[in-house]
């Protein structure tokens, strides 16, 4: 029996034909898919980037708390310019931001404060009464209540002054790992002394708890961006978050701000 050669051809042509009609059935690429497959890939990446981000911060606050007592952050009682108590307890509720300081800074805390101020602005827009701003005083023997009044209210309405005896500045000094240097033998009229003193804010969550520090290296914008990426990771979570208006020292004269409960009960002060 004898096989022809064009037997052998009609398959590898019936292939032929066949890929021939497949291919006119691919859809080409273009410019609208490449688009797609850019956006998506941009999109995976932002997403992995963030979640990094995230989880180091979540590690840096887990580790900030240390085991059993927090490396930063403790009981306090200290007054507020009315004379009511404050205490370590009533940071609960909002983000706190405490910066230690003293009036007759020539430079420093000015600056400082101005960045403050700033930064209380930008986070306000963004993330409206989440945040307590907080000035302690390192000086109480010259930072008066009078006196540190009238100066916080050259900066922001939101701060809150914070004054005390020596021995409770001291206390909170030491909660915080905050150094200073004023004498605590002063005479009555004695007002010729240096201040020195550590430069840096105390970000605290709404559970009391340290949560990073914030130096002179950072401007307004990079410590407003990095408070309010945790103010997002805790919204993310559903924690509770007092949203009430922030009272200054300079607001009307009141009983001090109590802090709500932080259980279920308090879910009606929760962001949205």
């Amino acid at each position: 029996m004898s096989i022809s050669p064009q037997s052998f051809s009609r398959p590898a042509k019936n292939i032929t034909n066949q890929l021939k009609i497949g291919a006119r059935h691919v859809p080409p690429f273009t410019l609208k898919a490449a688009g797609l497959f850019c956006g998506v890939g941009l999109a995976m990446i932002l997403y992995f980037r963030y979640e990094k981000a995230r989880l180091e911060r979540q590690r840096i606050v887990e580790m900030s708390k240390g085991y059993g007592k927090p490396k930063v952050g403790g009981p306090f009682k200290l007054q507020d310019l009315d004379g009511n108590e404050f205490t370590h307890e009533q940071l609960q509720g909002k983000y706190n931001i405490i910066y230690f300081g003293f009036t007759n800074c020539p430079d420093i805390c000015p600056d400082e404060l101005d960045k403050l101020s700033h930064m209380i602005d930008i986070v306000q827009e963004k993330s409206p009464n989440i945040l307590r701003p907080i000035f302690i005083t390192c000086d109480p023997a010259r930072d008066t209540p009078p006196i540190l009044r009238s100066y916080l209210s050259e900066f922001h309405p939101f701060l809150l002054g914070l004054t005390g005896t020596y021995n409770q500045i001291k206390n909170v000094c030491k909660q915080y790992r905050v150094y200073f240097s004023t004498p605590p033998d002063l005479k009555p009229g004695e007002e010729d002394y240096l201040v020195d003193h550590s430069i840096y804010f105390y970000v605290m969550d709404p559970e009391g708890d340290f949560v990073e520090c914030i130096g002179r290296q950072d401007s307004a914008e990079t410590a407003a961006n990095i408070l309010l990426s945790h103010v997002n990771d805790w919204k993310r979570e559903k924690k509770p978050l007092d949203t009430r208006p922030v009272v200054g020292s300079n607001a009307v004269a009141g009983p001090a701000e109590s802090a709500p409960a932080l259980g279920k009960s308090s879910a009606a002060t929760a962001a949205a």
